[in-house]
């Protein structure tokens, strides 16, 4: 009994080295993974070493981006992401993260030395960052965690493929015919059910709204690139044109109103609107910083009107975003990452930006199981055409972005 005792304690042992061994490999492998990822950042994604790469800021936000496509492209259903997922996006992105913590700013500081007080500059990490990166990282774990709670029954399913019955009701969005289709009973879901997933979905509207904020206050302090610029017409009307300035510039102007008369049936619309109005905000800002007594607007405005206008195009701007925040970027906005060379800005602005995209897309697969819950309700629906940007959610234009931002993330 003696031996057996040894023999298995030896086996014990020998398990152990094993488990130990295979640590110390993976730590390896993790190790080696981030020297390759970092020198590819350091070349600029460029590994022949030929110079021709992109900025270092550039190289981060393609490498966060990517990160979020390899790890999320995959999450077509409501139901937690895997483990092995899970734990490659949390490793991942905290290396790409780290390099915020290097990014510091110089600010004044007292230190007493033999009882002499001298004011000496230390260094400490931008405001900016040192503000937004834990907020990101709140609205990153409240998804996740938003994912986890639909684990279990909560009485829908997706359909298979060989489910043709299931398959055959309309979709949402039509053209997302790749998308699973979900199943709910007979006669819909139970009003707890039901509850429970409006719970979820006002849960995920308050993530969309602070990436949302975040993301738009990062854009607006990227500085505008000289070849956009170049390419802008010589004043804000002919950037608008004739019919949407003349909607603008009424007297009583309703922002509601005036997308209400915009022809916003397609994403190219959408983003063509909103690529006219950007330009003629740029336009006016510069003429109003160069103080140039011309108008940015049209000729005979005062400085008060174009002030006025220039508040009425970033609201609309603004709710564009709030309203519609899967629509692909604007010209300003693609120019503005493609060109920013601040490392912060370029890390805090894709994390935000993949963050809204990700509460988007949940958000948009909650809304498919509430339409088939509601033409398991009323057949009659699945009859309407449907505009899937015009039936996405609304959210209201507050404003207040820090506000918002901080509330969402104090409430959880």
């Amino acid at each position: 009994m003696v031996r057996a005792a040894e023999e298995e304690e030896i086996e014990h042992l020998e398990l152990g080295d094993e488990g130990t061994q295979n640590d110390d490999n993976r730590c390896c492998s993790d190790m080696e993974m981030m020297k390759e990822k970092f020198a590819k950042l350091l070349l600029g994604e460029d590994m022949s070493g030929g110079g021709k790469g992109v900025s270092s800021a550039m190289a981060l936000s393609n490498a966060i981006t990517n990160l979020a496509a390899s790890v999320f492209g995959e999450q077509s259903r409501l139901e937690p992401m895997p483990e092995e997922r899970k734990a490659r996006w949390r490793k991942e992105i905290d290396w790409l993260l780290s390099v915020t913590d290097h990014i510091v700013e110089f600010v004044p500081s007292k230190q007493n030395t033999n009882g002499v007080d001298r004011e000496v500059m230390v260094t400490r990490q931008r405001s900016d960052i040192h503000m937004n990166i834990p907020a990101l990282k709140k609205l990153d774990a409240m998804l996740l965690e938003c994912l986890d709670n639909f684990a279990g029954d909560h009485e829908f399913t997706y359909a298979s493929k060989d489910d043709h019955k299931a398959r055959s009701i309309k979709k949402r969005e039509e053209d997302k015919w790749w998308l699973p289709t979900p199943k709910v009973p007979p006669n819909g879901l139970s009003e707890g059910a039901r509850k429970w997933l409006q719970f979820q979905k006002d849960s995920v509207h308050q993530v969309l709204k602070a990436a949302l904020a975040i993301n738009a206050q990062i854009l607006m302090e990227m500085e505008i690139p000289e070849n956009y610029i170049e390419t802008l017409p010589k004043n804000g009307r002919a950037s608008l044109g004739d019919y949407i300035y003349k909607a603008i510039t009424v007297e009583h102007f309703d922002p509601d109103l005036f997308l209400s008369s915009m022809d916003l049936s397609t994403e190219h619309k959408i983003v063509d609107l909103k690529n006219r109005i950007e330009a003629s905000v740029v336009i006016w800002k510069r003429k109003m910083s160069a103080k140039d007594g011309r108008s940015g607007w049209g000729s005979g405005v005062s400085l008060e009107k174009r002030e006025q206008f220039g508040d009425r195009a970033e609201t609309i701007l603004l709710i564009l975003k709030q309203r519609y925040p899967g629509i692909p970027q604007s010209t300003l906005e693609i120019s503005k990452i493609e060109h920013n060379r601040d490392v912060g800005l370029a890390i805090l602005e894709s994390y935000s930006r993949i963050l809204e995209s990700l509460a988007h897309k949940v958000l948009s697969r909650i809304e498919d199981v509430q339409h088939v819950d509601a033409l398991a309700q009323n057949p009659s629906l699945g009859s309407l055409k449907r505009n899937s940007l015009k039936d996405s959610i609304k959210i209201q234009a507050s404003g207040k972005f820090p506000y918002a931002v901080e509330e969402t993330i104090k409430a959880q």
